[in-house]
């Protein structure tokens, strides 16, 4: 019962689409951390800068400073955090799911050649698409 279980949540989280979401919420997660430094550190100090007196609540923005170092932190934090993912999705999770995937079944040929005009035309064919000559049937 209990493998059973570990069975069906493991076909429940590898699932495409269940990994498609992970990855979308900590990549906007992340992102959206960018987002907010930008405007707490950047664009709110040169509000602060075109308007002296300007207060948001508790927050003196008069000669406020623009923080580029803490920007950057968050920049280079979202770029470790999208490597991270890239590394565990990409890489690991697909070798792994390579490795777990039957082999595709090998298929014989699709196509033949008409002995009349020599053009290509799919291996079920009973008449030239080409020449439009009858084909010989082959057992």
């Amino acid at each position: 019962m209990v493998k059973n279980l570990v069975q069906e949540f493991k076909a429940f989280a590898l699932k495409g689409n269940m990994i498609d979401l992970a990855v979308g919420v900590v990549i906007g997660a992340a992102f959206g951390k960018v987002i907010t430094s930008i405007v707490e550190n950047v664009i709110t100090p040169l509000i602060s800068l075109l308007t002296p007196n300007l207060d948001f609540k508790d927050y003196k923005l008069a000669g406020g400073k623009i923080k580029i170092g803490l920007l950057a932190n968050d920049i280079i934090s979202f770029f470790f955090i999208s490597l991270a993912v890239f590394i565990v999705v990409v890489k690991i999770m697909g070798a792994l799911m390579k490795k777990a995937a039957p082999p595709p079944a090998s298929s014989g040929p699709v196509t033949k050649e008409c002995p009349l005009c020599l053009s290509t035309i799919p291996i079920k064919a009973v008449k030239c698409g080409h020449c439009t000559a009858d084909l010989p049937t082959t057992a």
